[in-house]
């Protein structure tokens, strides 16, 4: 049986993805900060589908988390065939008000860890000549995000890293698909300090379709998925607005937090 690493695995996309491949019987290793909540679904998933969940509790967004997760692997003796790189937080507020350790540990778990955790991972992928990673960036990838200015940048790095990556890998058995969501019904906005925004009521996707159209992707080897076609239709917008227009439609959206 295959096994698949899922970061952020304990509530919204992250359970979701669990849920989903554990379906399709293939083994899961969660990680998240909350051992209890990712032992709930480790317990519910191991007793529905008999497949093996090991739990490893663990916060991303600390430097060297990567190395930490990987030899935990290592003293598991566990190989991994998929790797789907979920965890992420996002900030609404002002840039020049924002903790900056809040925005350094945004960077770390949303690029650096991302990055990190790939890297470590891959070789062995292509040694075996099969694998597949799943990096989860947002439709912010596609244009700037004043009031989110961070997040947004976060999310675009992930998508041109992935694609870019992507290609490298073309030929050597592994693939890289980045999935895109739109504004989904996540536990996302409550973090992010944006629990009456208006962002928050144009929600577009449930959490379990968008991580179905995620797994699907991946399996299919597709480089990037959107989710949605009104999402799709969103990430069209900058191709042929100036822009200045696009800062300033998602600077009002974005604006509307506290509203």
């Amino acid at each position: 049986m295959k096994t698949a690493l899922i970061t952020g695995a304990s509530t919204g996309l992250g359970a979701d993805f669990a849920h989903i491949l554990a379906e399709r019987q293939i083994n899961l290793v969660l990680v998240a900060r909350s051992e209890s909540k990712l032992e709930d679904v480790a317990k519910k998933l191991s007793a529905q589908h008999g497949i093996k969940c090991h739990v490893i509790a663990l916060d991303l967004a600390n430097h060297g988390s990567a190395s930490t997760l990987v030899q935990e692997l290592k003293n598991k003796r566990l190989k991994i065939d998929i790797l789907i790189n979920n965890a992420g937080y996002g900030l609404w507020g002002a840039f020049a008000d924002s903790e900056i350790s809040v925005m350094s540990g945004m960077m770390q778990l949303n690029v650096n860890t991302l990055v990190e955790l790939t890297r470590l991972i891959l070789p062995d992928m292509i040694t075996r000549g099969t694998g597949h990673v799943l990096n989860v960036a947002s439709t912010a990838a596609f244009q700037p995000g004043p009031w989110m200015t961070v997040y947004y940048a976060t999310k675009a790095f992930v998508l041109s890293f992935s694609e870019g990556l992507a290609e490298e890998l073309k030929g050597t058995g592994v693939s890289v698909t980045t999935l895109c969501p739109g504004p989904t019904r996540t536990e996302f906005f409550e973090r992010a300090q944006m629990g009456n925004s208006r962002l928050k009521r144009m929600m577009f996707a449930e959490s379990r379709v968008c991580a179905q159209n995620g797994v699907d992707a991946m399996f299919r080897n597709r480089a990037v998925v959107i989710d949605g076609m009104m999402n799709w239709i969103i990430t069209l917008t900058p191709r042929w607005m100036p822009r200045a227009a696009m800062r300033k439609l998602a600077g009002m959206i974005n604006a509307s937090a506290s509203n």
